[in-house]
């Protein structure tokens, strides 16, 4: 295939010296090109076209040495090793890091298992992959992510580039403003979705998928606590680059099947009939809600929810899924939203104001 871009394709003529004579503007353009014509070809289902542009990305130099930056100088976890204890800080050991490049699926690592807290008291495990591994998962993401963002729904908020907690926020809004006819609200929670994605489910969605063998990899390396190596038969180990991304390749689609659900709404004397989805979605990462008219809607869909939800591997939490009126209010990502005098009123949630304010006063 004749590329535009062949030159920053392959073997490099010469290695690089010196960190901070990058032309990074140059770099990213590169990459962000490549990126666009992956996603355009996705949306014109030239699948063939697909495949061999997000090889060219996997084999780009450019998108090489900006993953590297990213990994290194970028990400909140740049200081926190792997089990090789390995840290590329200085950018001698970044530049020795991507002309000693050679990454192979044999050499993919457990993960280090270690614990952050909750806000429930309870800890949350994370898996920390090595500094190679890191690179090697930011360069398949570049050549993954723009495919798959062709393709999400678009009440679909966490995780992608360009979308975050407000969008969401506003999503709600929409759907419960001056006039809405959605009055109930089931807040899901998926019980530990990161720890339970069925494995083989994504493997299914990422077939034909140029660097999917990597991926079957790093789901099956398992991961390393106190010393001891543990099996990983399901879930995608979180503090990896390439996990967000895997979690909403195995939720998309949720949305889709439930705007098949509709009913005959019957207008005017003329009694003309139209079709109309009974539920709303909107979805950030694992955290989702489905509204409805009534509390019997609502009801109804949870059984079909859980099923849907178990192919995947997947089911709801008990503890933190609940059925509510929109009169009532319900929290959603750190913001409190309930209709009041027929407005809906979005305000930040008392306990995160709290905690906040607990923070401030501990720093002064």
């Amino acid at each position: 295939m004749k590329d535009r871009v062949q030159s920053d394709i392959g073997a490099r003529r010469t290695k690089l010296t010196n960190w901070s004579e990058i032309d990074w503007k140059k770099v990213m353009k590169k990459v962000k090109n490549l990126r666009q014509r992956i996603y355009r070809a996705t949306k014109l289902k030239q699948w063939n076209r697909v495949r061999s542009l997000m090889k060219l990305m996997l084999r780009s130099y450019s998108n090489l040495m900006l993953s590297v930056s990213r990994v290194t100088e970028a990400n909140k976890g740049k200081n926190t090793p792997g089990i090789d204890g390995y840290l590329a800080k200085t950018p001698k050991q970044r530049v020795k890091l991507v002309n000693n490049w050679d990454f192979q699926v044999w050499k993919i690592k457990p993960t280090k298992r270690i614990y952050i807290p909750k806000s429930n008291g309870k800890k949350r495990p994370l898996g920390i992959p090595t500094i190679n591994d890191r690179v090697a998962q930011a360069i398949i993401k570049n050549a993954l992510e723009p495919s798959w963002e062709a393709r999400f729904e678009s009440n679909s908020f966490g995780f992608r580039p360009g979308r975050g907690c407000h969008d969401a926020i506003e999503g709600c809004f929409y759907r419960f403003r001056k006039g809405s006819i959605d009055n109930w609200i089931l807040d899901a929670d998926i019980k530990g979705a990161f720890d339970n994605i069925s494995h083989e489910f994504i493997l299914k969605n990422l077939e034909f998928t140029p660097g999917r063998e990597f991926i079957k990899q790093w789901l099956k390396a398992g991961y390393v606590e106190s010393q001891v190596l543990n099996r990983t038969d399901k879930g995608t180990p979180q503090g990896g680059n390439l996990s967000p991304l895997l979690a909403n390749i195995a939720l998309d689609g949720m949305d889709n099947w439930l705007s098949k659900i509709t009913e005959t709404k019957i207008y005017g004397k003329s009694k003309r009939g139209k079709e109309r989805r009974i539920y709303g979605f909107i979805r950030y990462a694992d955290d989702f809600i489905v509204t409805a008219q009534t509390r019997e809607q609502i009801e109804a869909i949870i059984p079909k929810i859980q099923e849907w939800l178990a192919h995947r591997g997947l089911c709801l939490s008990e503890e933190k899924t609940q059925v509510r009126h929109i009169n009532e209010g319900f929290n959603f990502l750190g913001f409190n939203i309930r209709r009041f005098n027929g407005k809906c009123i979005v305000k930040p949630q008392k306990e995160k104001v709290k905690e906040k304010l607990n923070q401030i006063k501990i720093w002064l």
